[in-house]
């Protein structure tokens, strides 16, 4: 350390004044904290200890266990710092500060000159030095103190003693230390001066702290709900308890327990008797009912969605809510199938939704329901919502009378099905009324029904209700024929092309107004999944409308040569789908909407093509197609009706009705009308005309049955009629000489060999037998339907090409779908263009889910179970 000399140098050093002082105190802090800093940590922790109260706590020995070790440690730091605590000096101080400059210029200040003191020059170079050593001190500025004590605390005592401390300060008191005074030996603290403390926790939900007892004085505004819990210390019977707050019956008692709790329920007093004793007045803030009210009409739309404005409040907010739903029996028009009296039904309970954000203190929201499926839809109702709060009171709205909403149906047949289906579930009763009324309905199917796929599912659902009115009607088959019923109405409601319009521009307008809002990304997905539903249905619904255009109008053909026509394929609508899915998954909402209306322009544009003419004719691949798809139809419903045969074969004890008109031989599923003797047929194609119905008559003349045909030789004349219908179309198969010609034809003459089988066990009434050649039939009619499919393509290509090469672009009409006339894809047409081969899918999957019912029941004969598994296993 350099040594200094203050000779001559005090004028200067006055300047320097202030961050001598600053400098040494810091010195003087810095040395202190690094001798008594084990003294610090000792008196940290051990006031942080009494703050928290852990003294009265702790048993008594554990408290004196403590502080013992706290005086040893207390003193034994004390000395460690009087030995370490050194007093800094002027020098010292002078010294640090003169080292935090550069050049140490204080100590150039306090030098003599020596050499050259007597010269002149000499001098005057020295006092210049001088000055300018004075100007550089004058910059000083004080030192911060060097508080540095990791080395001589390793493990970081001090900082586990400051949060210690820390805590204490936060959730002590300072109330706490004084009472450590009453714990000496001698002073007889127990006994003479006894404590307590006491806590309130409000509910939760009020959002309110927990309060101390022992900081509060007078008068207290609690919630109603609120949780009081005392200690009493020191001996017991020395502090007693009286309340009047928890609605204890008769007079108040005086509790003398050292623990308590109770809940606040009313207003009153709580009073501490006994030494250090205390009182309050308790107010009590009651917790409101919450309440709730309709402040609308119930609005429903065309497709049965309910939308009903209501208004919740609480004081401390709503947690839940629902809506109750009666029916209103008085009020019911009790008229054709409600005049019974309706079955035991639940109210109908819904959930209110609850606001996602904000204050469930006030709110509007809107009840958004379809009730179109219940029973009840469009009969007078009582609805009354009650909501809940955290506190489980429950309030009610007034009842509001009105006529439950459901979905409106404008197509006459529809209509009448959906009340059919509200009377069987009104009564189980009604079963018979409303299979009665759907069969008269359908008496004439060619004035009623639109599509002939409704036809055969209404006839359906009409034999079972018959068959389940015969057995009992159940609970689940009760749920299972609304359900059937339901989706036929939907079916009938929304198959035409204007209903498939009508959605597709609701989901497109969902859709724009939820990307225009800034709607969240699933909810976006979930409107597009719905738009793209809604274009396929429109693009089948076109592409039906267009067939049936040409074959109503086959003189009608649009020219393509003065206007230009809009092409497009599902491949390509599936392309803008893709495009504008992706747009919005970038965020990129502008182009998005901007590709939806290009969509929405394409596919108007596509309707108005449309509508501005035909197909144009047929050419004899089409046609041929066309008749092997009727065949194929023809043959799906011999099959159902060999297998009800069957049915009726191995379970001979049915009822007499089952065998006339119902659910018997008289069943006519697939293209016949009927399967009773003496009609002879009649549901074969058109295109078998006289030819099959003279086959019928020259079968019949032959067996020798001079009047009417049994079932059996029915059924076997109407598959020799069939199987000679089929032989006419391979006479007029086109795709001679071609790979795929051939491959339809063999595929042909595989079906009309299983015909022949087919025909010969329905003679000799083995119906497994000849159910199972039908299968192989119709599978090999799929076959060759595919085979001359790939055919008609193939010539599709081979005309386009050459057209190409002769006028260098595409010739011939297109159909909407962009399509060419006259020719097949396989990949598409046979999708898009046979008709009935989605109807036929599904009645392949209804036969295979009556099959599979069938076999799952133990009463039925040994020999049907095994021949239902058979056609499991082969199926």
């Amino acid at each position: 350390m350099a040594t200094f000399s203050f000779k001559g140098a005090s004028d200067s050093l006055k300047a320097l004044k202030w961050p001598l002082r600053l400098t040494e105190a810091g010195m003087w802090a810095e040395n202190f904290w690094k001798a008594f800093w084990p003294l610090m940590s000792i008196f940290m922790a051990l006031v942080g200890f009494l703050m928290l109260g852990m003294h009265d706590v702790l048993p008594i020995e554990v408290v004196w266990g403590v502080a013992l070790v706290a005086m040893l440690g207390i003193c034994a730091a004390a000395i460690y710092g009087a030995l370490r605590y050194k007093v800094p000096t002027r020098t010292e101080v002078l010294a640090r500060l003169d080292a935090s400059l550069p050049g140490r210029p204080i100590q150039a200040m306090m030098d003599d000159q020596i050499v050259g003191a007597r010269d002149p020059d000499s001098a005057a170079v020295w006092q210049a030095h001088q000055a300018r050593m004075a100007a550089q001190a004058a910059k000083a500025e004080a030192v911060p103190a060097k508080i540095r004590i990791a080395p001589r605390d390793p493990y970081g005592v001090r900082f586990i003693a400051a949060v210690f401390f820390g805590l204490a300060i936060l959730f002590g008191s300072l109330t706490r230390v004084t009472s450590v005074t009453d714990m000496a030996p001698g002073t007889d603290a127990l006994a003479s001066g006894p404590v307590w403390e006491g806590w309130v926790e409000s509910p939760r939900y009020t959002g309110r702290p927990t309060l101390y007892l022992n900081d509060i004085d007078g008068a207290m505004a609690l919630p109603q709900g609120s949780l009081i819990t005392l200690r009493l210390y020191g001996e017991v019977g020395a502090l007693s308890v009286t309340e009047t707050i928890s609605g204890q019956l008769g007079e108040p008692k005086v509790v003398t327990e050292p623990q308590q709790e109770f809940t606040v329920v009313q207003d009153g007093t709580l009073i501490i008797d006994g030494p250090g004793g205390r009182s309050w007045n308790v107010t009590l803030l009651p917790d409101e009912v919450p309440q709730v009210a309709i402040i609308g009409e119930p609005d429903s739309d065309a497709f049965g969605e309910t939308t009903l404005p209501f208004r919740a409040s609480d004081d401390y907010g709503v947690e839940a809510g629902e809506a109750v739903i009666t029916l209103d029996l008085a009020s019911v028009d009790r008229r054709h199938g409600l005049s019974v009296d309706p079955d035991a039904r639940p109210e109908l309970t819904v959930s209110l939704p609850m606001p996602i954000a904000g204050t469930k203190k006030q709110f509007d929201e809107n009840l958004i329901e379809d009730f179109s499926e219940h029973p009840w839809a469009n009969l007078p109702v009582t609805m009354s919502l009650s909501v809940l709060d955290a506190a489980e009171q429950k309030g009610i709205s007034e009842p509001r009378a009105m006529t439950l909403p459901g979905r409106r149906f404008f197509d006459p047949l529809a209509a009448t099905l959906i009340e059919q289906r509200r009377d069987l579930l009104w009564a189980r009763v009604n079963i018979d009324r409303s299979a009665q009324i759907l069969r008269a309905i359908s008496y004439r199917p060619e004035d009623v029904f639109r599509k002939q796929t409704d036809q055969l599912s209404l006839q359906h659902i009409i034999r079972r209700m018959e068959t389940f009115a015969s057995y009992g009607l159940t609970q689940d088959q009760q749920d299972k024929l609304a359900q059937d019923l339901w989706d036929l109405a939907i079916t009938i409601e929304e198959g035409d092309l204007a209903g498939a319009l009508e959605r597709l521009r609701q989901a497109q307008e969902r859709l724009e107004q939820a990307m225009r809002e800034g709607a969240s990304q699933a909810e976006i997905d979930e409107l597009m999944q719905e738009l793209r539903r809604a274009t396929d249905d429109y693009m089948r619904q076109l592409s039906r409308q267009a067939q049936l255009d040409a074959e109503q109008n086959p003189e009608n053909q649009q020219s393509g040569d003065n206007q230009q026509q809009m092409q497009l394929t599902q491949d390509d609508i599936q392309r803008m789908m893709e495009r504008i899915q992706e747009l919005m998954e970038q965020g990129r909402m502008a182009e998005a909407q901007q590709a939806l209306e290009e969509l929405q322009q394409l596919l108007e544009n596509l309707q108005m093509q449309q509508a501005q003419g035909g197909q144009g004719g047929q050419s004899p691949g089409q046609q041929a197609m066309e008749g092997l798809a009727e065949t194929l139809r023809e043959q799906q419903g011999l099959s159902d009706e060999a297998f009800r045969d069957l049915q009726e074969q191995f379970n001979p004890n049915a009822q007499s009705g089952q065998s006339q008109e119902n659910q018997g031989r008289d069943g006519g599923e697939g293209r016949g009308q009927q399967h009773s003797p003496g009609e002879g047929g009649q549901g074969q194609g058109q295109q078998q005309g006289q030819e099959g119905q003279q086959g019928q008559q020259g079968d019949q003349q032959a067996d020798g049955q001079g009047g009417q045909p049994s079932t059996e030789q029915s059924l076997a004349n109407r598959q020799r009629a069939l199987r000679d219908e089929l032989r006419r179309q391979q006479q007029g198969l086109p795709g001679g000489g071609s790979p795929e010609g051939e491959d339809a034809r063999d595929a042909l003459d595989r079906a009309g060999r299983a015909m022949d089988n087919a025909e010969e066990a329905l003679r000799g009434q083995d119906f497994s037998e000849a159910i199972d050649q039908q299968s192989q039939a119709m599978e090999a009619l799929r076959e060759g339907m595919r085979a001359l499919g790939e055919q008609l393509a193939e010539q599709q290509q081979q005309q386009q090409g050459q057209g190409q090469a002769q006028t260098g672009g595409p010739q011939g009409e297109n159909d909407p779908l962009g399509r060419p006339n006259g020719t097949y894809n396989a990949e598409t047409d046979l999708r898009g263009y046979v008709p009935g081969e989605e109807d036929l899918h599904g009645r392949a999957r209804d036969l295979l889910d009556e099959i599979q019912r069938r076999s799952a029941e133990g009463e039925r004969s040994s020999e049907e179970l095994d021949y239902l598994k058979r056609l499991l296993n082969r199926f």
